[in-house]
This record gives C-alpha cells, sequence and structure tokens, in this order.
C-alpha cells in the first residue's frame, strides 16, 4: 500500500507488525545513519545455501527485520518473506529433511507478504514437523509465522506476542512553514497525497489509515486464532502485549519454556 505511514518516507512505504520500541530504533538510525548492524545482528540469508541441514533436521533462519522481498537499502539485516518461502519449499522436498526447525530471533517487520507465508507454513502441517524454536524474539510479524508451525519453543527470557499493527504518520509541515519553504503538491486524484509528509493530515485521510491498520489487526488476530486454536477474542483482548518465557505459555502463544539447545535436541528425540 503507497501509504506514508509507519517508516513509510524513510525505509519501508509499508505497515508494519513490530515492536514500537523497534520502530523507534529504525527511524533514528535512518535519520541518524547509525551502525544498523550493531542493533539487528547478523545476515540471515539463504543464498549461498537454502539452509543448514543437522542430523536431518533443516534449520531455517527468521532474524532481523522481515521484508516482503530482499530490499538494497536494509539488505544484510534482514529476512524476506521469499528468502523463507523458498527455503521451506526446498526442505520440504529434499528427502534428506525429516524436521524443520524456524530459529527465529526477530522483532517483526512488513505487513506485505506476512500473512500469506503464514498461511504457506500452515498448510505445510503434517508434510513434515515444523518447530519455531525462538532465540529471545518472536515478536508481531515473527510471532505471525511461529505461530503456524506445529510447536513454539522459548527459553526463560525469550519474547513472544505484539500481535497488532502499527503505523507513524510525520508531517514536516510546520518545520517548512518556519524554514520559510512552501511546498505545492500536485495530484491526479483527491486521495493521492493522504498521509504525504508535506501534507497536513486531514480527519478523511486519518479515518481511511486507521481502517486499513484496523483491518490488517483483525487478519493478524485471525491468523493467530486459526494457527494456534485460541478464541480471536482472547487474542484481541491481549492487546498487542508481550509476554516472556513461561507467561507466554500460559498466555497460549507458546508450548514449553526451554532452552535453544535443549528444544533442538528434543526434536532430535522425536525424529530418532
Amino acid at each position: 500500500m503507497a501509504k506514508n505511514i509507519a517508516l513509510g518516507s524513510l525505509v519501508y512505504n509499508r505497515p508494519l507488525a513490530l515492536l514500537p520500541s523497534h520502530l523507534a530504533v529504525l527511524t533514528a538510525l535512518a535519520r541518524d545513519g547509525g551502525d544498523i548492524a550493531a542493533i539487528l545482528g547478523e545476515k540471515a540469508d539463504c543464498e549461498d545455501r537454502d539452509y543448514d541441514v543437522v542430523a536431518g533436521i533443516a534449520v531455517i533462519p527468521i532474524k532481523g527485520d522481515l521484508m516482503h522481498s530482499p530490499d538494497w537499502w536494509w539488505w544484510g539485516y534482514s529476512t524476506s518473506y521469499r528468502q523463507i518461502r523458498r527455503c521451506l519449499a526446498s526442505a520440504i522436498g529434499d528427502d534428506m529433511v525429516k524436521a524443520i526447525v524456524l530459529h527465529v530471533d526477530s522483532p517483526g517487520g512488513e505487513c506485505s507478504g506476512c500473512f500469506d507465508m503464514a498461511d504457506a507454513i500452515y498448510a505445510m502441517r503434517g508434510t513434515k514437523p515444523i518447530w519455531a524454536i525462538v532465540d529471545e524474539a518472536c515478536f508481531s510479524a515473527a510471532y505471525a509465522l511461529a505461530s503456524a508451525a506445529d510447536k513454539i519453543m522459548i527459553p526463560r527470557t525469550g519474547g513472544v506476542g505484539s500481535i497488532g499493527i502499527i503505523a507513524q504518520h510525520t508531517s514536516i509541515v510546520g518545520a517548512l512553514e518556519k524554514a520559510g519553504i512552501e511546498v505545492t503538491t500536485f495530484t491526479y486524484g483527491a486521495r493521492k497525497a493522504d498521509g504525504w509528509p508535506t501534507s497536513k493530515m486531514t480527519d478523511p485521510a486519518a479515518n481511511r489509515i486507521q481502517a486499513e491498520i484496523d483491518a490488517l489487526g483483525e487478519l493478524f488476530v485471525d491468523t493467530v486464532a486459526r494457527n494456534r486454536d485460541i478464541a480471536a477474542s482472547k487474542i484481541r483482548a491481549m492487546e498487542a502485549g508481550t509476554f516472556m518465557g513461561s507467561a507466554g505459555v500460559s498466555a497460549g502463544l507458546a508450548d514449553k519454556v526451554i532452552s535453544v539447545d535443549e528444544a533442538f535436541l528434543e526434536m532430535l528425540d522425536t525424529i530418532a
């Protein structure tokens, strides 16, 4: 959706299913040219090798910020849904792979492509065991994907949840006026400049954008409700809250509190 909301004019130009705190970090980095690698961690990429296989288990990384497709500006600090889809499809068809681990450490990312990817994972259930092993962070869009797995394993200090949508609009109209700069915007279509940073946000435009965010939020709730077999009303009542360790299990958003290494060994036992 071509809306200047969320990190729109800076990076994504799309609504995000992302932790609010991480959105603030990304905004600051994009503005100040900070050390993105130090904040977001290592590259999660399947380009050189579709996936690692350990004792018959394909390990597919879901790390950093999640994007619909690879982006040169953010390359190396994100995982794309297209990468994940390619890795999963290959692992499902690989006779050497007995089970699949989604190795998750992500604050979330773009809505675009997220729910189609979650549906694809859900459709793969029953073909081969698919576990999501949380390596500390599994929030928002990352949780949407993890929720589609057969099981979600979480360490004591790991987090799940943030089942919600976030977007921002930044107006620079006041700053331009103070600087003595007048911007004239020409459009074809009365709604073309809705949310544009050089235009003031109108009530009709804000209502339309909020309606889109609400629709995405309901899609998120319904997706998790199906995946985890939880009442949509219960998920909605969480108000996009996050849950650490055992609290995530109690909320029904994870299945077991266990370290990453122990979770992997437990999966090995199930396919032995």
